[in-house]
C-alpha cells in the first residue's frame, strides 16, 4: 500500500508517503528543512502518531552526534539528510520502498522491505560516497524511528520491554520491565531544551550473537494498542536502544560499531557499505507482534525439503557417548534408534580422533582408525541399513592448535590481530575471506558427502575470537564484519551444491542463534543444559527467538529414569524439533515403547507445528518456576506442554483467544501414564489442571474446539508403539 499526499493549492505541502501493506502501514514526512522519518504507524486499524527523528542514522569520524552522546540516533548526518527520489520494485509476494538521501557527500538508500499479509517491515541501509574524498563511518542504523504516541504527557508511561539474556546452559531468560522507571527515570529534560544523552542498549561484540543479550525484543503498550517485536539478523557483532527524547522514545537497530566492538569503515569515492538487515514486526499486542515476527521468519528462510519434513534426529552426544564414538557403542545404538522411528542418526563429536584428546587437534576431519578398527564406512554403512540418514559433527570455522592444518594453511587464512593468528580455547579460528579456509572447508564437506553419503550435518561453533582482526580490514570490527558475511556466503554455496544436505545451526548451545544463520539452516540445538529437569523454561523461551520447527530441545531419557522423569524428558522436546537422545540400548522393552511413542506422536505434529504460532499460558518462563507451560495455536485450538517441577499440584492455564470457545481437553502425550484432570472454563478461557501426587511430571494435551454440543471425538491413536493401558 503507497499513497502519497496529494498536491495542494498555497504553500508546498509536507509530503507524505504513506507504505507498507493491508496489515501495517508506515507514514514517511519529509521537506526541505528535515529529513525522512516515520511520523506514524497504522496497525489493526488504527493509526498512532509517533515521536519524529530521522529514519537513516549515520555517525562518521568528521560528523558526531548532536547534543554529544553515544547514541545510534541524534547524528549530525541524521539531521543533514534531505530527500531526493524514492522507487517501489514488486518481487513475487514481496515489495521493496529504496528511499535516497543526501548528506553532503554521503548518500543514503533506505531499503524497506514487506511481504503480503505479514505485518512486518524488513530495513537495511546502503550508505554510498559521492564525492571525492574520504568518508569514516563509525555507525550505520538499519532503523530508527520512534514509538511513542507524539506530544503524550508522559511518552513511556505503560510502555513495557520484553527482552532476554542468554548463557551456556541458561539460554532465553527473558523478562518484562516497564519502560518508566528503573530504565528511564523522570529527568526533566524538558527544562534544558535538549533531548537525553542516555539510553537503554544492549550490544554483542563477538560471533557468538546470542551469547548474552538476545538480538530479539518487544515493546508493548496495552494503553496504546501497539506493540513492535524486532530481530537483528548479524550472525556478528549488533546493537539494540531504546531512547527517551523530550518528545517521545525511540528504537534503533544496527549491526557493529565504533564504540561497541570496534568497527570503522573508510569509504572511497563510489564506495557502498551495507548496514546489517532487521526486521520490525508490529501488532496491537505483543503476542500479535510475536506472530509477524513468527511468519516473517518463514517467509524469509531458504526453501528446502527439510522444512516440511522436519525427520526425528537421534544424536549419540547429550548424555550418552558424550564424544566418545567407536564402533562398538555405535551398533547398538544405531539398532536401537532406528527400532523407535528415528530418522536421521548423527555421530557427534571425536569420530575424527585418534588420540582422545580431540579438543586442539581438530580440521583435518579425517575419520579414526582406533575408534573404528573396520573404518567409519562400517558404522554409516550401518545407519543406511536401518534406512536411516547418516549425519556427522563439525566445527568447520576452527582448527585446533595441534592440528597439522594450523600449519599447513597460510597464516593469512586465520584471523589475527598485529600479524599473531588469534587463540580462543586452544584453537585458531579460520577467516572465511581468505580463499584457502574456504577451499579446506569446501574439500571437507563434499569429501565427507561423497565418501559416506552424509546427509546431516552438526555444524558446532565453539569459541568466539573476540572483536575480529585488522589483516585486510579498516578495523578489527570491519575485518569480523566481512568474515560474517563471507561465512554466510560460504554456507549458500554448500547448500547450492548439496540443496538436500540438511545442517543444524548449533553453537555451543545456542551461542549464535540468529536469523543470519537460521535463515539458511534447518535447525536450532537451544541448549546443551544436561540436567533434564532445568531444561523446560530453555524449551519454552526458545520460540521467541526462533521458529517452534527449528528449536531443537533435546529430548534425552535414560534407563536409570523413572516413567514420569522419562516422559518429563519426551515432553520437553515434544513441540519443537525432535532431538532425541539417551541410551536406548540399555533400556527394557516398556522404556523404549516409550520412546518409540513419543516420536510417533512427534511425527504427528511436525506439520502442525510447521504453521503454529507460540504463546505462554503461564508467562514468560522463570528459571526457577514451579510450573511451565508452552502453547502453540493450530487451526482448531492449541496444543500445550504442560511441566511441573515442584509446588502445588495444580495450576491454570490462560488461553485468552479460546474465550467463549466450547473445548474438548485431551492427552497427546504420555497415554500409559495417569492422565491429568482437566477442567476448562470458556468463560474466562482458562484451564484448571491438577496433576498426579509426584512433584515432577509433565503432559502434552490438545485443546480443540468443538461447536457446543457436539460429540468429542476420540483422542489419536499411538498405540502402535504402547504397551498397557491407555489413560
Amino acid at each position: 500500500m503507497t499513497t502519497m499526499q496529494p498536491a495542494a493549492t498555497g504553500p508546498a505541502p509536507t509530503p507524505t508517503l504513506g507504505w507498507g501493506n493491508d496489515l501495517v502501514t508506515i507514514t514517511l514526512e519529509w521537506d526541505a528543512e528535515s529529513p525522512v522519518s516515520c511520523t506514524a504507524i497504522t496497525v489493526a486499524g488504527r493509526t498512532i502518531p509517533v515521536h519524529r527523528l530521522p529514519f537513516v542514522e549515520v555517525l562518521t569520524a568528521d560528523a558526531g552526534h548532536r547534543p554529544a552522546s553515544g547514541r545510534l540516533a541524534h547524528t549530525e548526518h541524521g539531521a543533514r539528510m534531505r530527500y531526493v527520489d524514492h522507487t517501489e520494485t514488486t518481487n513475487a509476494d514481496a515489495r521493496t520502498l529504496t528511499v535516497r538521501q543526501r548528506s553532503g557527500d554521503l548518500e543514503a538508500i533506505l531499503e524497506l522491505t514487506v511481504r503480503d499479509g505479514i505485518a512486518a517491515i524488513a530495513s537495511r541501509v546502503r550508505v554510498v560516497n559521492v564525492g571525492t574524498g574520504r568518508i569514516v563511518l563509525r555507525a550505520v542504523a538499519s532503523w530508527v524511528s520512534g514509538f511513542t504516541e507524539r506530544d503524550a504527557f508522559d511518552a513511556l508511561s505503560g510502555w513495557e520491554r520484553v527482552t532476554g539474556v542468554s548463557d551456556w546452559l541458561g539460554e532465553g531468560r527473558w523478562t518484562r520491565t516497564p519502560l518508566r522507571g528503573p530504565d528511564f527515570v523522570p529527568l526533566a529534560e524538558h527544562l534544558t531544551g535538549h533531548d537525553p544523552r542516555g539510553a537503554r542498549a544492549a550490544v554483542s561484540t563477538g560471533t557468538w550473537s546470542t551469547a548474552h543479550r538476545l538480538p530479539t525484543g518487544i515493546l508493548e503498550s496495552t494503553s496504546a494498542g501497539l506493540a513492535l517485536a524486532w530481530q537483528i539478523e548479524h550472525n556478528g557483532a549488533w546493537r539494540w536502544e531504546i531512547g527517551e527524547d523530550t518528545r517521545g522514545g525511540y528504537l534503533a537497530l544496527s549491526g557493529p560499531t565504533d564504540a561497541d566492538s570496534g568497527w570503522s569503515r573508510v569509504l572511497g569515492a563510489a564506495e557502498i557499505f551495507a548496514s546489517v538487515p532487521v526486521t520490525v514486526a508490529f501488532g496491537p499486542s505483543g503476542t500479535a507482534a510475536i506472530d509477524s515476527l513468527t511468519d516473517h521468519r518463514r517467509a524469509t528462510r531458504r526453501p528446502h525439503p527439510d522444512n516440511a519434513a522436519m525427520p526425528v534426529v537421534f544424536n549419540d552426544y547429550m548424555n550418552t557417548l558424550d564424544g566418545d564414538p567407536t564402533t562398538a557403542k555405535l551398533l547398538p545404538l544405531i539398532r536401537a534408534a532406528a527400532e523407535v522411528g528415528a530418522e536421521v542418526f548423527c555421530i557427534d563429536a571425536g569420530w575424527y580422533d585418534d588420540s582422545g584428546h580431540w579438543w586442539d587437534t581438530v580440521g583435518e576431519w579425517l575419520p579414526s582408525t582406533t575408534r573404528f578398527p573396520g573404518g567409519l564406512a562400517e558404522v554409516i554403512d550401518a545407519i543406511h541399513a536401518d534406512d536411516m540418514v547418516a549425519g556427522l559433527w563439525l566445527e568447520p570455522e576452527v582448527i585446533g592448535i595441534r592440528s597439522p592444518l594450523a600449519d599447513r594453511l597460510p597464516a593469512e587464512a586465520f584471523l589475527q590481530r598485529n600479524g599473531e593468528r588469534v587463540v580462543e580455547h586452544d584453537r585458531f579460528h579460520l577467516d572465511l575471506r581468505h580463499p584457502a579456509a574456504r577451499a579446506h572447508l569446501d574439500a571437507v564437506v563434499d569429501r565427507l558427502i561423497a565418501d559416506f553419503g552424509i546427509g546431516f550435518f552438526k555444524m558446532d561453533y565453539n569459541i568466539d575470537p573476540g572483536p575480529g582482526t585488522d589483516r585486510d580490514a579498516d578495523s578489527v570490527g570491519d575485518g569480523l564484519l566481512q568474515h560474517n558475511r563471507a561465512v554466510l556466503a560460504w554456507l549458500d554455496g554448500v547448500l547450492d551444491r548439496h540443496p538436500t544436505l540438511v545442517i543444524e545451526n548449533c553453537s555451543s548451545g545456542a551461542m549464535r542463534m540468529d536469523y543470519a544463520m537460521l535463515s539458511r539452516l534447518a535447525m536450532q540445538s537451544t541448549s546443551d543444559q544436561q540436567d533434564f529437569r532445568k531444561y523446560p523454561p530453555i524449551a519454552v523461551a526458545a520460540p521467541l527467538s526462533i521458529l517452534p520447527e527449528q528449536a531443537a530441545s533435546w529430548a534425552y531419557p535414560q534407563p536409570e529414569m523413572d516413567a514420569e522423569e522419562s516422559t518429563f524428558c519426551l515432553v520437553t522436546g515434544l513441540l519443537g524439533r525432535f532431538y532425541v537422545s539417551g541410551h536406548l540400548n540399555r533400556m527394557d522393552a516398556a522404556q523404549r515403547e516409550r520412546v518409540a511413542s513419543a516420536i510417533a506422536v512427534a511425527k504427528d505434529l511436525r506439520g502442525e507445528i510447521a504453521g503454529a504460532h507460540p504463546d505462554w499460558p503461564l508467562g514468560l518462563p522463570r528459571w526457577d518456576d514451579a510450573w511451565l507451560a508452552l502453547g502453540l495455536r493450530t487451526g482448531d485450538g492449541e496444543i500445550v506442554s504442560v511441566w511441573r517441577r515442584s509446588g502445588p499440584d495444580e495450576i491454570t492455564l490462560s488461553f485468552p483467544h479460546l474465550v467463549g470457545s466450547d473445548v474438548e481437553v485431551t492427552t497427546v502425550f504420555p497415554l500409559d501414564l495417569p492422565a491429568w484432570h482437566t477442567e476448562w472454563d470458556a468463560g474466562t478461557g482458562t484451564l484448571h489442571v491438577r496433576g498426579t501426587d509426584g512433584p515432577l511430571a509433565a503432559r502434552t494435551l490438545r485443546l480443540s474446539t468443538r461447536p457446543t454440543g457436539s460429540t468429542p471425538t476420540p483422542a489419536p491413536d499411538h498405540t502402535d508403539h504402547i504397551q498397557g493401558a491407555i489413560q
